[in-house]
């Protein structure tokens, strides 16, 4: 009986090893991937005459459009002049989240959208918003297929003039087929809206404003807003001329 055992050991211990195993030349890997889709449109331009009460119209310009509240966004202080909706900047994005966390969801969907596509320029446009066309979640934000948007407004640096303008904005997580098509629709009386306000003038080739290389403009004696455009000559929010020393 040893000699057996023994003998049984020895064949099992010569016995050889398995060969390893072919490694792959391809790794399996799961792909992930997501599409963020951005759009919006802008109409002309038109003209109003100067004053205060054509910018307390604004709201107005949306009347049969807007299918939920309507929020007016002033143009940013200069503490917020750097602030944009880009999340890879972080003191750009906190300055983006502080000035802008007080507005509605809907409001905050929409000046994002505008901004991320450059329809819109908070240092000088004013801009009155609300939901246009579509659902908001259950948290309130506006479905990728929602279109927002409204009127924004500048003031003319050379006559003192308002300029305002139809825009209107959708996308997320998608895009829905036919809403180009109403936000084409829905820009186009927004355009008539304002074109229908007794302070309109008539239709203007519109040059957005170009920002100053210099921080720190003047503080508007009416309202006290700080420009963040060290050459305006009117202020951004009401549009009374700045006095300069």
């Amino acid at each position: 009986m040893p000699l057996e055992f023994l003998k049984r050991r020895g064949r099992d211990g010569d016995r050889s090893a398995p060969p390893p195993a072919a490694i792959p030349e391809d790794t399996s890997a799961q792909e992930y991937l997501l599409k963020l889709y951005y759009a919006g449109k802008s109409s002309e331009g038109v003209r109003l005459k100067a004053g205060p009460r054509a910018l307390a119209e604004l709201p107005s310009m949306l009347a049969g459009l807007a299918t939920d509240e309507i929020e007016v966004i002033d143009p940013l202080p200069i503490e917020f002049s750097q602030a944009s909706p880009q999340i890879i900047r972080p003191s750009e994005a906190m300055q983006w989240v502080n000035a802008h966390h007080g507005h509605s969801p809907v409001a905050r969907h929409c000046i994002y959208v505008l901004e991320s596509i450059d329809a819109i320029d908070l240092a000088f446009d004013t801009l009155a918003c609300g939901l246009l066309d579509g659902e908001v979640d259950t948290s309130g934000y506006p479905d990728y297929n929602a279109i927002v948007g409204g009127v924004a407004s500048h003031w003319d640096e050379a006559t003192g003039d308002m300029l305002v303008r139809a825009v209107v904005g959708w996308g997320g997580r998608g895009v829905r087929g036919d809403t180009d098509r109403t936000a084409g629709r829905l820009l186009g009386g927004l355009f008539q809206n304002i074109l229908a306000s007794q302070y309109a003038l008539g239709v203007v080739p519109l040059d957005r404003p170009v920002p100053a290389s210099g921080r720190g403009g003047l503080v508007c004696a009416h309202c006290g807003f700080a420009s963040a455009h060290d050459r305006a000559f009117y202020c951004p929010k009401c549009g009374m001329r700045l006095l300069r020393g």
